[in-house]
This record gives C-alpha cells, sequence and structure tokens, in this order.
C-alpha cells in the first residue's frame, strides 16, 4: 500500500474511532450525571431499585442496569482508543491483520445491529457514521494491496 493511501486510510479510521469514542464518553456521563438514562417513569425506577434479577439476589435490577450501561461505554472507549491508536500509531499493523480489521468493522456492525434493534436516532447515526468511515478506510487501505 502506497504511504499516501495508508494515511488516508489511518485517518478515516482514526475518525470512526472517535466518533465510537465520543459516543462512549458521553453515554458514561449520562450513565453517572444527571437522569438522561433513566426511567421517565418514577414508579419504575423505585420497582427497579427494589426488584432483583432472576439470576441473583446480590444486586437490584436498577444496579445491574448502571452496571450494564457503565461497561457498554467501557467497550465503546476501548474500541475507540485502541482502534484511534492503529488506524495512526501502527497503520501498518492494523492494516497488515485482517484479523483486527474484520474484529473493528465486526464490532461497528454488530453495535449497527443493536442500534437499530434497542437503541434510538442519535447513536444510530453516529455508529452509521463511523461504520462508513471505516469502510471507507478500509477500502482505501485495501486499494493496492
Amino acid at each position: 500500500m502506497s504511504l499516501a493511501n495508508m494515511a488516508l486510510a489511518g485517518w478515516l479510521i482514526f475518525a470512526a474511532a472517535m466518533v465510537i469514542l465520543l459516543l462512549g464518553l458521553a453515554h458514561l456521563l449520562f450513565t453517572f450525571r444527571g437522569e438522561r438514562l433513566s426511567p421517565r417513569d418514577t414508579a419504575l425506577r423505585a420497582a427497579m431499585q427494589a426488584g432483583h434479577p432472576q439470576l441473583t439476589r446480590q444486586t437490584t435490577m436498577w444496579r445491574a442496569w448502571v452496571g450494564f450501561n457503565a461497561s457498554h461505554s467501557l467497550g465503546a472507549i476501548v474500541f475507540g482508543l485502541v482502534y484511534g491508536y492503529l488506524a495512526l500509531g501502527a497503520p501498518a499493523l492494523l492494516f497488515g491483520s485482517r484479523f483486527l480489521l474484520a474484529v473493528g468493522a465486526g464490532t461497528l456492525g454488530a453495535y449497527m445491529l443493536l442500534g437499530r434493534r434497542y437503541w434510538f436516532s442519535i447513536p444510530n447515526r453516529g455508529i452509521l457514521l463511523a461504520l462508513c468511515l471505516y469502510a471507507l478506510g478500509l477500502v482505501v487501505g485495501l486499494i493496492d494491496r
């Protein structure tokens, strides 16, 4: 791959990674600050705080909800940091590994499917943007291999 193509491809994948990183950071912030991820129905929140999952009584549905949101955020943050680093700091490693390229594409594809089924328009648009940037980076990066 030419250096120009590798640089452009790296920047495209870096941009995709930054979109996911920003979504993850915003989600983590909303998990612990404010009420954006809280139910509008206060009775539902009270029920979640009092209720336990079938799996265990060691936590409540509310604590599990907060933990799931935080861990989901951390997954997006790690994706953004790792693929952002690989794209600019180690592009030869990234573009030399079909495994890493496939994991990145698969992760974004899975986020896209989950988002369409379970989430709302703002993260979906961000994920679609990231997926398009990543795909374009792949095309540019693999164009003269």
